[in-house]
């Protein structure tokens, strides 16, 4: 590790035996000579005692959240099961930039379960780990870390805020909910299930009618010719700062935004599907347990990338009812290439915009509101919210 062997009070034991076998050298003292090797002696035995013995144990880490997200707390219980004796010194946790947490303290004794708090600073997906174990000899002299355990990977997601609903349910195609059945691909779970079949993916398994039946089913499902909403969110490189060591306020700003208007679509009673600038899909939200862990996750690590696409390309030939489009770095010559793609209710969110480009927008049919990473998103998000009955084609 990185510490040095010999603590401070060791180190000093050294330079002082050191010193006084030259002091009893010219001296030409017997007792002083004894004192001396006595000092450079006690170092190295405490350095024996504490590396000699050959440790090795297990680390089982259990997080109370499985997704931590950004300013959440979640509390984490270390299970340490040690051979070949118990340390007397501190333990510490090796924790990512991602988290923080007070994850140490005094080692309690052979075999613990360790307990701290950890709190998501950072969204992304990174490593937990290891258990550090900082064993000192009795006389204080010498110390020895070691780890223990592998790493366990935490996925910190997006902050997700409370938002207002529409004033009114809207639905794809200018107020008209228009979808299909054709008993495939993702829907609702109270469709009549049919036998597994090889190729199944094991996450539409119906367990219900699994337990009812003796035999493994699965959702029959419907297929959507349009999912009730869209939600944006633009990461083309020429909209937001270069990614550097610190993660860009804006666009942390703009995937929390994200996060938070597909749930609340959710919440509202609509089908989502959360897709970026170039078109591809980071999340499809059908009702089902998983789909918000899906989405959480793709939003965990998504980052500034690529060039972006027009609209109507993203969007597809059936207009969605609501559209959330976020973005960043934009001017008015952008706002006015900017579709709405006939959607019932489309709403602009920019956390880079010029003056005049909001205003661009708005006269193409937008509804629009300007963000800042400090601001309230829930009071820009009632600012663009249409009004009821108004809707755009």
């Amino acid at each position: 590790m990185n510490r040095r062997s010999l603590t401070a009070r060791g180190m000093a034991c050294l330079v002082a035996g050191i010193l006084l076998a030259v002091a009893a050298n010219v001296a030409t003292s017997r007792p002083l000579l004894y004192v001396a090797v006595l000092l450079i002696a006690l170092p190295l035995i405490s350095a024996l005692s504490v590396f000699l013995p050959r440790r090795s144990g297990d680390v089982t880490r259990v997080i109370s959240t499985d997704l931590l997200a950004v300013g959440e707390v979640s509390r984490v219980s270390v299970r340490v099961d040690l051979r070949a004796g118990r340390p007397t010194g501190t333990w510490r946790d090796t924790l990512p930039p991602a988290v923080r947490g007070d994850a140490h303290g005094e080692y309690p004794g052979e075999n613990e379960t360790l307990r701290y708090d950890l709190e998501g600073v950072r969204r992304g997906i990174s490593t937990l780990g290891p258990l550090v174990l900082r064993t000192v000899d009795g006389f204080g002299l010498t110390q020895r870390e070691q780890a223990f355990g592998d790493t366990r990977t935490i996925t910190v997601v997006p902050q997700v805020l409370a938002l207002p609903p529409l004033a009114t349910r809207v639905g794809a195609a200018g107020g008209t909910a228009q979808t299909r059945s054709s008993r495939l691909g993702q829907g609702a779970d109270n469709l009549i299930p049919r036998p597994y079949m090889s190729g199944d993916s094991r996450r539409r398994i119906h367990w219900r009618a699994t337990a009812h039946r003796g035999d493994l089913m699965v959702r029959q499902e419907e297929e959507e010719a349009s999912p009730d909403a869209v939600v944006v969110l633009d990461r083309a490189a020429a909209r937001w700062d270069r990614p550097g060591d610190d993660p860009d306020p804006a666009f942390e700003t703009a995937v929390s935004l994200c996060a938070s208007a597909a749930l609340r679509f959710v919440q509202d009673g609509y089908s989502v599907d959360v897709v970026d600038s170039a078109g591809t899909l980071l999340g499809a939200l059908r009702g089902h347990e998983d789909d918000r862990d899906g989405l959480m996750v793709a939003l965990a690590s998504v980052s500034p990338r690529g060039e972006a696409r027009d609209l109507r390309t993203v969007v597809g030939n059936t207009p969605p009812g609501p559209l959330v489009i976020i973005t960043g770095r934009i001017d008015a010559t952008d706002a006015d290439q900017l579709s709405t793609a006939g959607a019932a209710a489309p709403m602009l969110f920019a956390v880079h915009a010029a003056s005049d480009a909001l205003a661009a927008a708005a006269a193409h049919g937008w509804n629009t509101a300007a963000v800042t990473p400090d601001g309230d998103l829930a009071e820009a998000w009632a600012d663009a919210l249409p009004q009821a009955g108004a809707s755009h084609v």
